[in-house]
């Protein structure tokens, strides 16, 4: 039997669509040659998520057809939000301008007190090289030796505010009941740290296990200092070895459980990288592919290694699914996250 005049027309129409495809394909490549890229950092030179930016543009060029080049510029403010401003609403949308953003951006626009001219629910993202695993840390003469001690014995804490140190022991403090009193006023990680050494306070959290364990592994082996709990809503394998404890493994209710899970989510987004929404889709596609290829390349992991940086890769699908997620919480999950970090 011949094909009637609509079933030639649909026939016609499926070869159409996948010729578009392949021509959708093509045009991405054909597209980045030559091409020159951008990465926004948002923070500033010389720290972590600026030398992480510029090793990936060291290594990103050669998974990109044509070789493109790859410059890396700093943007810093408010915890990323300004760069991320930036590539949303003034950087061009055809996948040449890439955000390199802080982990804690995705959620700020949820749980700050500050408005956003951008939403990171609507980010295209690219990947994240690598997921940060939060602990919180005990000198060895610490009351807490335990993390379970820390529900009946005060421990002093050193923190910056603002930050994951303060905010982790809040968030630990409100949901589950710790008794963890925090001192502000550090200016960052390696000053809690010294305090740490000199006795100013016992502990501390909002640390990324990836990143201590390597520029402080003897006191950890030592004993002088100990993980008491993991941060983290599945937690690090050599962490798991040691007996430390996740801190949903204390949640008392549902909804506690749901809190921690919510917080703790932006540490899947340890250093992500984003396209902004309207950027077509093939780009992103085409781009999600090279920098899966950038973050697998034994080259680049053999630098890193050198370098002492942490490089556990994140594909983009699955960031974006954990986004998406993380913007359809209940409000009554976010308002106790909220609270949680504006302590009375």
């Amino acid at each position: 039997m011949k094909p009637g005049p609509i079933a030639k027309r649909v026939v016609v129409f499926a070869a159409l669509t996948l010729m578009g495809h392949a021509a959708c394909a093509q045009s991405a490549a054909e597209f980045y040659a030559g091409k020159r890229l951008n990465i926004v950092v948002g923070t500033a030179a010389g720290g972590g998520y600026d030398t992480y930016a510029r090793m990936i543009a060291r290594y990103m060029p050669a998974h990109l057809p044509g070789n493109p080049s790859i410059v890396v510029q700093n943007m810093p403010g408010a915890g990323s939000n300004v760069a991320a401003a930036y590539i949303q609403n003034v950087a061009a949308k055809d996948g040449t301008w890439i955000g390199a953003y802080q982990s804690g951006m995705v959620l700020e626009p949820l749980i700050g007190s500050r408005p956003f001219n951008h939403d990171p629910s609507k980010a295209q993202y690219l990947g994240s090289a690598n997921d940060d695993i939060y602990i919180c840390i005990a000198r060895s003469d610490a009351p807490v030796k335990e993390f379970k001690d820390a529900f009946t014995t005060e421990m002093v804490m050193g923190a910056s505010g603002n930050s994951s140190s303060s905010d982790y022991a809040w968030v630990l403090n409100a949901v589950l009941g710790t008794k963890f009193k925090t001192v502000l006023g550090y200016q960052g990680s390696r000053q809690i740290s010294l305090s740490i050494e000199k006795g100013e306070v016992q502990g501390a959290c909002g640390f990324a296990w990836p990143s201590i364990s390597v520029t402080q592994p003897r006191e950890f082996e030592t004993g002088t200092l100990k993980v008491i709990v993991q941060a983290h809503s599945i937690g690090h394998p050599d962490l798991h070895k040691k007996g430390v404890p996740l801190a949903g493994s204390f949640a008392k209710t549902d909804e506690d459980k749901a809190v921690l899970d919510f917080f703790f989510s932006q540490t899947r987004f340890g250093r992500p990288y984003a396209l902004a929404a309207g950027v077509p889709a093939d780009r992103v596609d085409f781009m999600r592919k090279a920098f899966a290829a950038t973050m697998t390349d034994p080259q680049l992991r053999a630098e890193a290694a050198k370098m002492k940086l942490d490089v556990d890769y994140v594909p983009g699908e699955d960031l974006q699914a954990l986004v998406t997620k993380i913007y359809a919480a209940p409000p009554a999950v976010i308002e106790r996250t909220k609270a949680a970090l504006n302590p009375k």
